[in-house]
């Protein structure tokens, strides 16, 4: 069975590069779909492509609104969403893809650390499977891969 993941959330860690080994490593039939993960270049994206601007905030509207067009667009075509959340920053952009996948009827797997499981319970709650590592996420895409 081939299928097509999504894996928001969390930069500042290589969870995304474990999980693509994981994945070349079983021979799985698995498309990997994901933000752009340079910071930079996605908080610079629409003062790049539409022009400066004088306030952070039209400058951050901007970048969200052209990361939205990608974001939304790949979410839509996944089969599953992995949404890893971070110990050390805040991934509210995470939170959002989890109820954007829910809300279109695309499964979640949420992937973070125990010390998260009381504030994330909400989100939790929506996910068919609530992972700690990225391992672990890779177990379920092998057993879910089986003919």
């Amino acid at each position: 069975m081939s299928y097509t993941i999504y894996l928001s959330g969390e930069i500042h860690s290589d969870w995304r590069q474990q999980i693509k080994q994981g994945i070349q490593e079983n021979n799985l039939d698995i498309e990997v779909l994901s933000p752009i993960t340079d910071h930079d270049s996605s908080d610079q994206v629409g003062i790049d492509i539409l022009g400066q601007e004088q306030n952070n905030f039209w400058k951050d509207h901007k970048a969200a609104k052209i990361n939205a067009l990608r974001t939304n667009n790949y979410i839509s075509r996944s089969d599953i969403v992995i949404v890893k959340f971070g110990d050390k920053y805040k991934q509210w952009n995470a939170a959002f893809d989890a109820g954007l996948a829910t809300g279109l009827g695309i499964p979640i797997i949420t992937l973070h650390s125990p010390e998260l499981t009381h504030p994330l319970k909400e989100i939790d709650g929506t996910a068919l499977a609530v992972t700690e590592t990225p391992e672990q996420v890779v177990e379920i895409l092998k057993y879910i891969s089986q003919a």
